[in-house]
């Protein structure tokens, strides 16, 4: 019987940096191949307006009608007696979703039409529970991982460690630690705090990459121009077939699925007064926010330098697991004088779509928390990153920005909450580094644009993955 379409089932962590380039991902395939049905089961987690936002406008403006959202019923989070990281808090209540799921997915193939059928069921790195509910209704799991090569060997090797000889192991933060996917040892102090300070994070950690081996073939947000080194090595963890067919990147960006519109448009009408490449963006992500300290010594080192720039200000959450929320009055944590002084040479505000910002031709560098999608997006356009990472695996991109891949000026590798503080003559001299246009690092991120393209066609090293995985789900 010939299949009138394939359908794909994706569950993703609800979290900006996982939903964003599994969709992309998603809409590529359904671009490739009209007879590719998705749908994506969402869930909602209270304080992530941000992540509400997407899945909603998404569900509602999609691009195609081959892709749906299913938003699962909502449950009662673990109660906190249960957990001490972010990443077992998830873990936690993903498993309870586990029957929500099967009856869901149940109910999908009993509505679709004979001749079609569930290919595949899409889990990803924090999701892997899901892998059950697909086994007990034979449909075969594949990973999507939308982070880069490094992290992934990072799970897997954790979960070939025994947890008392891998506490032994980092118990001295500036300790050495060697990773087959890094040409140079990092130090402890690199590696995700969930992993080094929590015990249920190294469990879920350990839990999360065995069951990666349980895959039909695992999906990867990066390419082999990008990351030969740990590409390569992956191929010696014995780990299913691993298809790099990124940059994935959502170049709409938020600007299409969320509100705020009038700020977005008064920094795009200012950076059009901008010569080429003259402004840094300074922008931390949908979760990143620095405390009122931290604040005043950017706005110091901005004076001081005197660059122009677009700083993007978050205010910290109440709660621990919920996202930033912008400032009322900025003026309440800037330096007393600091806008009427940089009137004119720079702008400060709260949330703006970051591609929005790094597409524009004005912006020249990019101090960036070295969250993936934001590192695949600079690289995209062009623009070099100064790193300061702020949590879960940013440390890590960092290191491999600056000291494996030489395509980033160094703030800080091993920044994180509750780490000294950044002065600002630090991210001053930083920022001429930045900068400087005889800097190797920008002509290097130039070369890598053009790979970010070519890639993605016929015959790049992408777009070859990317066929290979189609004839697998085809099959």
């Amino acid at each position: 019987m010939t299949v009138s379409h394939h359908h794909l089932v994706f569950i993703c962590t609800p979290a900006i940096g996982n939903l964003v380039p599994a969709v992309e991902f998603a809409i590529r395939l359904i671009n490739h191949d009209s007879r590719f049905f998705v749908t994506f089961l969402a869930i909602d987690i209270p304080g992530r307006s941000l992540v509400n936002a997407y899945t909603q406008s998404r569900s509602s403006l999609s691009p195609s009608p081959n892709l749906q959202f299913i938003h699962l019923p909502s449950l009662q989070p673990p109660s906190p007696n249960l957990y001490h990281s972010h990443t077992a808090y998830l873990s936690l209540i993903f498993n309870s979703h586990k029957p929500n799921v099967k009856h869901t997915l149940s109910d999908l193939q009993k509505k679709l039409p004979n001749s079609a059928r569930i290919v595949g069921m899409f889990v990803d790195m924090f999701t892997t529970t899901f892998i059950d509910v697909a086994n007990d209704l034979q449909i075969p799991p594949y990973l999507f991982f939308a982070s880069p090569a490094t992290f992934l060997s990072l799970m897997v090797q954790v979960s070939k460690t025994d947890h008392d000889r891998f506490n032994s192991l980092i118990r001295n933060s500036e300790a050495e630690f060697v990773l087959p996917s890094y040409v140079h040892p990092l130090t402890v102090s690199m590696l995700p705090l969930t992993l080094s300070k929590t015990e249920d994070g190294l469990f879920w950690y350990g839990y999360h990459g065995r069951r990666f081996g349980e895959t039909k073939g695992i999906v990867i947000n990066t390419f082999e121009e990008l990351e030969p080194h740990a590409l390569r090595s992956l191929e010696l963890d014995e780990v299913p077939p691993v298809y790099a067919i990124g940059p994935m990147v959502d170049l709409g960006g938020p600007a299409q699925w969320q509100g705020g519109e009038g700020r977005v448009e008064r920094v795009v009408k200012w950076l059009d007064g901008q010569e080429e490449g003259s402004v840094v963006l300074l922008s931390f992500g949908s979760m990143g926010s620095l405390d009122e300290g931290q604040v005043r010594e950017i706005a110091f080192g901005l004076e001081r330098g005197g660059f122009r720039f677009v700083w993007v200000v978050r205010q910290p959450p109440k709660a621990k697991l919920e996202q930033p929320d912008d400032y009322s009055d900025l003026s309440d944590v800037l330096p007393e004088g600091f806008l009427s002084r940089t009137a004119g040479r720079g702008l400060v505000c709260g949330w703006v779509p970051q591609v929005t910002i790094l597409s524009h031709r004005a912006i020249g560098g990019f101090v960036s928390h070295c969250g993936w999608n934001s590192i695949l997006e600079s690289l995209w356009f062009g623009v070099p990153i100064a790193t300061w990472p702020l949590y879960a695996e940013q440390q890590m991109n960092a290191f491999e920005m600056v000291k494996e891949l030489e395509l980033a000026v160094e703030v800080r590798l091993d920044y994180m909450e509750g780490s000294k503080v950044v002065t600002g003559e630090e991210l001053e001299r930083a920022l001429r580094r930045l900068m400087d246009d005889n800097n190797k690092v920008k002509s290097r991120v130039n070369r890598m644009r053009e790979k970010c393209k070519m890639v993605l066609m016929e015959n790049g090293s992408a777009y070859v993955a990317f066929n290979s995985l189609i004839e697998k789900l085809r099959a």
